[in-house]
């Protein structure tokens, strides 16, 4: 398929190296990973020099082998049981309040990795209890007892992508389930009412307007409070290529139809990722959610 040229749009401004170097430098002291780096977010420039990062827990190594992801396939190596602490100390040195962990998928593992996501969160809130923490976690092969170990924790926000239409899972997300991503957000929120919950999908696959309302339709059935709309970009040749890039204005415009069926936060827009500006999106709504 023909390379498609990236439009005026999506052009960004990548800030002097100087105004990222800090936090590079604490992510080299404390050894720790980002998905900002493993999945070559075009926004990493940006996050970084504002000082804050999206930390990648459970190795660098995935698992699964999404059609779509930058993220190292293969073998992983055993969880690092002092992850969680270097965790700590990186937020400490960069003087977060609102945190965003998310790991690689580990089917390997019983828990899928649940455990070491409640040891980051008690190693952050042991740092400072007032420290806003969002994960972002895998759907553990849909096993509730991972999902509930975590929601145990009680973390601010609960997010889990479901990526794309179902349409698209086959070539997209061909280790994962349309149904059982929605299903982990359902049970989430039946779990814990008051909990905020959050997903995201990527458009650029070649998905039609009534898929994407669709879809729209279907998290706001599983109660999902916060959502992120963002452009699909190919980040190296053996993946999957943009089929369309969308306008800015049709991101506006389902941001929108968001608004309008419900949800609470909609952030929509080519560069928008999953835990862009997140601490902003929380910062829109109320501390907690009514009964």
């Amino acid at each position: 398929m023909e390379v498609l040229k990236k439009p005026h749009w999506l052009k960004k401004r990548i800030p002097p190296f100087q105004d990222i170097q800090k936090v590079k430098s604490i992510l080299e002291q404390t050894d720790l990973h980002t998905v900002c780096e493993e999945a070559r977010c075009p926004n990493l420039g940006e996050c970084f020099s504002r000082g804050t990062s999206t930390f990648l827990i459970l190795g660098r190594i995935c698992t699964r082998d999404c059609g779509f992801c930058s993220v190292e396939h293969g073998v992983p190596i055993l969880p690092d049981d002092t992850e969680p602490e270097r965790v700590a100390q990186a937020i400490r040195k960069m003087g977060l309040q609102y945190v965003v962990i998310t790991s690689v998928t580990r089917d390997d593992l019983p828990d899928g990795g649940a455990s070491l996501f409640v040891k980051t969160i008690r190693a952050i809130r042991a740092l400072d209890a007032k420290i806003k923490v969002e994960v972002l976690i895998p759907d553990f092969q849909g096993d509730s007892t991972s999902l509930e170990i975590v929601l145990k924790e009680g973390p601010d926000v609960l997010n889990h992508n479901i990526e794309t239409m179902v349409r698209f899972y086959p070539e997209v997300r061909p280790q994962a389930n349309y149904k059982r991503s929605l299903e982990l957000l359902k049970k989430s929120k039946q779990l814990y009412p008051q909990m905020f919950t959050k997903s995201g999908f990527m458009l650029g696959f070649g998905e039609t307007q009534g898929e994407v309302f669709g879809l729209l339709r279907d998290l706001r059935e599983v109660g999902c409070n916060f959502l992120t709309i963002g452009q699909y970009l190919q980040p190296r040749p053996d993946r999957l290529p943009v089929v369309r890039f969308v306008a800015p204005e049709e991101f506006e415009e389902y941001k929108r139809m968001g608004k309008e069926m419900g949800f609470r936060a909609v952030a929509s827009g080519p560069f928008v990722r999953s835990s862009f500006h997140a601490f902003e999106m929380f910062k829109t709504v109320p501390i907690r959610l009514s009964p």
